[in-house]
């Protein structure tokens, strides 16, 4: 089997894990938490970063942060895993779903369109004209690593009251044209270090901040609100979100390794784009011209009328040939616990999701694992 996408461990991991397990720092103190912290500060460009369990975990509190309170309303994709959208009601708020860019990401220009017109401005925040509810953020969601176009957004919100929190989580190392990191332009932005992500901690995740005290809020909220370490007094709900030294020490060493990852993810896409483009009816699809991308994921477009193969057939025959693939998000407007929430303007996301499907993308991807892949495609058997 050809994997859709799995972690590649062969840097300095064994080492500094063995490190953790020889000295006792095991838990969610040590010196690798503090040093992932730093370091990943440093490489996002990020004043702080705060390590957490998740980037489910991470998303929550961000949201925390961002001020959304039940009864109130998070704008979303409805291209995105679900975890952007249970975040919003673990605060007890509800989502509003929109329509997403030829990227797979949130639609610069309906999502205006909605802020503009379906809202009213008052009393320096937006409420949905519809439910009455106060629009409390916009979670745009940087998708398969490529830079959602928030230069119109960016402003828009900040006159409207509305805060901005990106979820970066598949889009380290995706860096708009002027040097600013996904997850850095918002108020706050999530990473995610899950296995299947560009570098992995097993699980995992950050959040990235220029606020202090959003920052030094975020580290007590991970770590069940301690106002009292030694007598154990607590004077709000917290949660235990931080991450452990151990997978802190993992995400180092992966850092250490971005760099090369990132070079092979773009010659991958490369190679495979050559191959696909040149069949009828495939093609890669492409990646945003104002960003220079991760490439995390490879999503091929069908035109099934040109290829001859569906989606779903597409998939099914590059099965059998032991090659993993993954169609686009069940869309999460249509989810079932969502299905009565407010969207708008969805027309572009139901094109794609029947047309999509991720290849193998692997680091480790050989040569020949991707001529397989190419090969299938080519031959439709």
């Amino acid at each position: 089997m050809i994997p859709l996408s799995v972690p590649v461990l062969r840097g300095n991991e064994w080492t500094y894990v063995k490190e953790c397990l020889d000295t006792g720092w095991v838990s969610s103190a040590g010196k690798f938490v503090d040093r992932f912290e730093t370091e990943m500060a440093r490489y996002t460009g990020a004043k702080f970063a705060i390590a957490c369990a998740s980037g489910t975990a991470a998303l929550h509190v961000a949201l925390q942060l961002a001020g959304v309170r039940a009864g109130d309303e998070v704008l979303t994709p409805t291209v995105t895993f679900i975890a952007s959208v249970n975040v919003v009601r673990y605060l007890g708020a509800e989502p509003v779903f929109l329509d997403c860019d030829d990227f797979y990401n949130l639609d610069p220009d309906s999502t205006a369109q909605f802020i503009r017109e379906q809202t009213v401005f008052r009393d320096g925040a937006s409420f949905n004209k519809q439910t009455g509810r106060r629009i409390a953020a916009l979670l745009p969601v940087h998708v398969f690593g490529n830079a959602a176009c928030l230069d119109g957004l960016l402003p828009l919100c900040r006159e409207r009251g509305i805060k901005m929190v990106e979820d970066a989580a598949e889009s380290l190392g995706t860096r708009y044209r002027d040097g600013r990191h996904t997850g850095t332009l918002g108020e706050i932005g999530c990473l995610s270090f899950n296995g299947n992500k560009i570098i992995t901690t097993g699980g995992g995740g950050m959040i990235l901040t220029d606020d202090d005290v959003l920052a030094t809020r975020a580290k007590y909220l991970t770590t069940q609100a301690k106002d009292d370490e030694v007598r154990f007094v607590h004077h709000y709900v917290g949660y235990n979100y931080r991450l452990t030294n151990v997978a802190a020490a993992l995400g180092v060493a992966q850092l250490e390794q971005l760099p090369e990852y990132l070079r092979i993810k773009k010659q991958n896409y490369q190679r495979y784009q050559a191959r696909v483009d040149a069949v009828p009816g495939l093609r890669l699809a492409e990646t945003p011209p104002y960003a220079g991308n991760n490439h995390w994921m490879y999503a091929m477009r069908i035109d099934a009328a040109a290829y001859g193969l569906d989606r779903e057939a597409t998939m099914a025959m590059l099965a059998r040939q032991g090659i993993q693939t993954r169609p686009l998000w069940h869309l999460n407007h249509l989810q079932r616990p969502y299905q009565t929430c407010q969207h708008f303007r969805i027309e572009r996301a139901p094109r794609l999701w029947e047309t999509t499907l991720n290849l193998p993308c692997s680091v480790n991807l050989t040569a020949d694992e991707l001529e397989r892949v190419a090969g299938t495609l080519e031959r439709r058997a």
